[in-house]
């Protein structure tokens, strides 16, 4: 096993024996076998569509299969041997098709492996067939297909998403497969390398195009809502995940049965949609982020339906109360299939549900690009009026890594004349935060999931056309935390944008070699996160003064806090 696609991966190196995710080692080689088998179905796609032939059901399953690899999505060895069956099938059709139109088909082994007829046997084929047997001149090359690889994950999940309801673009499909049919070019160079990569970040701005679309034109442009904290007396279901269709089929599954809908997660932001928030039973959110599932789904007194990636292993408490739908699977946890919850609603009206109302306050969702453009004239006006000096946008994943409190530490000092946009699931390191507003404009927008990072982007644009400068000229800071891969694909999205001076932690990737670093340093200023002070200081070319008024000379400032560059004044009582 050789795993380092996530940011909590063992010493920020590589999980070798088991994943810090849960993800065991005859799992990790099977979705490298299934990886290996889309690389050669990709190479057999690419020249068969070379040929005008192409295979729009295989394309499908080449996103929704590679998907399935990303991390806390499935965990099932069955289903991945079946996955890798069907790999294997399109792979051989789309050969033999590109073989009689003349194609020339590489002689590579993903194309003509024959996988095992045991799990044993995919288990030990997929041994041979990890990261790191890509074929590559230097380690900058290989770091550049690992990097690729992850960014495909995250498009695939997005496709995934937008297909599902009716948004695709063939081109999408396209690149995917001609990105994975790289990882088997034995010749690839730096430069075509590196190009391939920020063209993942092109496609990956399409498929959040596609996926915005697709959310939008089914259940309308989120607005500003109110969403509860607490919980209303009552059978319950928490819905977690991403998938916004398996959250409105369940709405109208339950309508009129007496059971209160909460999301969890990224699913908070659903809340602003106009087509979902109009069922009174979607009552509120419930917990925090991915990471802390264990303890909040032990207190939930209902059934719980995992819709998309972001499962950990369930708990005993909870293990028979828990739903996966679409690709998410884990050993022996029922499994249900899309559109029909019948299971999951049976078992939140055997569950005593919430026994009585609990108070709880609310957060504001719903601040996607038509809100937030919306006022557009008064951020303008309030920007010029210099009420508002800067814009930061502080998102991306969370984590149980320590040094994530450095994002709730930032948005805290985040000087009151600032305005700081979220999105995704780190949004809950601070999300509950009472920052106030400056004219009437709040100065904590939410703009929703991880995906919406499109409509950041649009925001971002349509600012910067305002004011009659780029995008690397306007008062905005991005600051981002990542753990998966989608938040891989995003960054590349931004790159390709050429988006300058990222911040980015709570570590660099350990995908990242120290060479491809420099190109990202020197081309884009990446650089990682230090210390919220320091960081702010650098942003608004300002001196920061702290004072501590403790009668001990040291709590108040952290270790990485006295090492700053940051003047202190300590005041002793």
């Amino acid at each position: 096993m050789f795993c380092y696609q996530c940011e909590q991966t063992v010493k920020g190196e590589a999980c070798t024996k088991g994943g810090v995710c849960g993800k065991p080692h005859d799992v990790a080689s099977l979705q490298d076998l299934l990886i290996h088998a889309l690389i050669g179905l990709s190479a057999a796609a690419t020249e068969a569509r070379k040929k005008g032939i192409v295979d729009r059901e295989a394309d499908v399953f080449t996103v929704k299969a590679l998907f399935s690899t990303l991390t806390n999505v499935n965990f099932d060895a069955a289903r991945f041997a079946t996955l890798i069956g069907q790999a294997a099938q399109y792979r051989d059709g789309l050969a033999g098709k590109a073989k009689a139109a003349g194609g020339s088909l590489p002689n590579i082994d993903a194309l003509s492996f024959k996988p095992a007829d045991s799990l044993e046997g995919l288990v030990a084929q997929g041994e041979k067939a990890g990261l790191k047997s890509y074929p590559a001149a230097n380690a900058d090359i290989l770091s550049l297909k690992h990097t690729l690889l992850f960014g495909l994950k995250g498009v695939a999940a997005y496709a995934d998403h937008a297909q599902i309801l009716g948004q695709e673009d063939a081109a999408v499909y396209a690149f995917v497969q001609e990105g994975l049919a790289s990882m088997a070019d034995a010749h690839i160079g730096l430069e075509a390398a590196l190009g391939l990569v920020l063209k993942c970040g092109e496609v990956n701005l399409r498929t959040m195009e596609l996926l915005d679309a697709a959310n939008t034109g089914a259940y309308g442009h989120p607005v500003p809502t109110a969403v509860s904290l607490g919980a209303k007396k009552g059978k319950a279901i928490l819905v977690s995940g991403h998938d916004l269709k398996d959250l409105a089929e369940l709405l109208e599954q339950t309508e009129g049965k007496g059971i209160n809908i909460y999301t969890h997660g990224e699913m908070l932001p659903c809340h602003g949609y106009p087509e979902l928030k109009k069922y009174g039973h979607l009552a509120g959110h419930y917990g925090t982020a991915w990471q802390n599932q264990a303890k909040e789904f032990a207190e939930f007194p209902g059934a719980i339906l995992m819709t998309t990636n972001c499962i950990q292993r369930p708990q005993p408490a909870y293990k028979d109360n828990i739903f996966t739908t679409g690709l998410v699977g884990w050993p022996d946890v029922s499994h249900v299939p899309g559109g029909d919850f019948g299971p999951v609603i049976k078992r939140a009206l055997e569950l005593p549900g919430f026994t009585e109302d609990v108070n709880g306050k609310s957060v504001m969702v719903g601040f996607g690009r038509t809100a937030v453009m919306g006022v557009a004239g008064a951020v303008i006006e309030a920007v010029k009026g210099k009420q508002i000096r800067h814009f930061f946008l502080v998102a991306g994943c969370d984590g149980a890594k320590p040094g994530r409190n450095y994002y709730t530490q930032f948005v805290e000092q985040v000087p009151a004349d600032c305005v700081v946009l979220t999105l995704a699931c780190g949004k809950f390191r601070f999300f509950d935060k009472e920052l106030g507003a400056i004219g009437g404009i709040p100065r904590l927008l939410d703009v929703g999931q991880c995906n919406d990072a499109y409509s950041a982007i649009q925001i971002a644009v349509a600012l910067s056309k305002a004011f009659g400068v780029g995008v690397n000229e306007l008062p905005l800071s991005m600051v981002l935390s990542w753990y998966e891969q989608k938040a891989a694909a995003i960054l590349l999205t931004l790159l390709y944008l050429g988006i300058k001076d990222i911040r980015l932690g709570p570590s660099l990737p350990a995908f990242i070699t120290p060479g491809v670093l420099d190109v990202l340093v020197k081309n884009f200023g990446i650089k990682p996160i230090t210390t919220p002070e320091e960081d702010l200081n650098a942003i608004l070319g300002e001196v920061r003064i702290t004072i501590c008024l403790s009668p001990v000379w040291n709590p108040c400032f952290s270790e990485g806090e006295r090492g700053s560059r940051t003047r202190q004044i300590r005041k002793r009582i």
